[in-house]
């Protein structure tokens, strides 16, 4: 059976890989700083607005665009990571090692 996706639900999936890829152009002593950026603000975003609002989803796939056109750019090297994102990044950590199960179930 396969998922089917809406166009907008592609395009906020395709705008996602992108940065994920542009996480692995950067440095790699600076590479988690830039992969907790990217969960956080997609994980915080997504689960600000409704799955509904099509035009506010649409605005933010925009701004995201263009936010990722400037991360894209070589001579940026480093990003800055909130006490907010750390914490957020400590508590989905504990949330997903809960959650696995373990290798003897």
């Amino acid at each position: 059976m396969s998922l089917r996706r809406s166009g907008l639900q592609k395009e906020v999936l395709a705008l996602y890989r992108r940065a994920l890829r542009m996480v692995n152009t950067k440095p790699p002593r600076v590479r988690p700083k830039f992969l907790l950026f990217v969960r956080y603000s997609f994980k915080t975003q997504a689960s600000a607005m409704s799955p509904r609002d099509v035009s506010a989803i649409e605005h933010m796939l925009r701004r995201g665009r263009r936010q990722l056109d400037v991360y894209e750019d070589s001579k940026v090297r480093d990003c800055w990571v909130s006490e907010e994102m750390l914490r957020w990044s400590q508590q989905d950590k504990g949330q997903t090692a809960g959650t696995s199960r373990s290798p003897s179930a």
